[in-house]
């Protein structure tokens, strides 16, 4: 269970830049693309946003979390490059 963490923390923050990343690169060159790109990425990084947030709730007795460090963890899928940091920082034992 933690590795699935590991791995949709990374594929969460890769999904937020490529969100932005879409919104402010392709968006003021091609309107088109942009419009065609959105749903996907957008669903893609709901799923993996609502992924985390779960399987940070499931992990937080098998990592110790106090009140503290999981309000951080959660906090962190709201920022850009946070579940980076969380991903280093605070899932141990994978």
């Amino acid at each position: 269970m933690i590795k699935l963490f590991k791995f949709i923390a990374i594929a969460e923050g890769i999904s937020y830049l490529v969100l932005f990343f879409n919104m402010l690169v392709v968006k003021p060159t091609n309107f088109d693309l942009y419009k065609n790109l959105l749903f996907p990425i957008g669903m893609a990084h709901g799923l993996l946003f609502i992924g985390y947030v779960m399987l940070a709730f499931i992990i937080r007795n098998n990592q110790n979390w106090n009140f503290k460090e999981l309000f951080l963890v959660q906090l962190a899928s709201l920022l850009p490059f946070a579940t980076f940091y969380v991903e280093k920082k605070y899932v141990r034992n994978a």
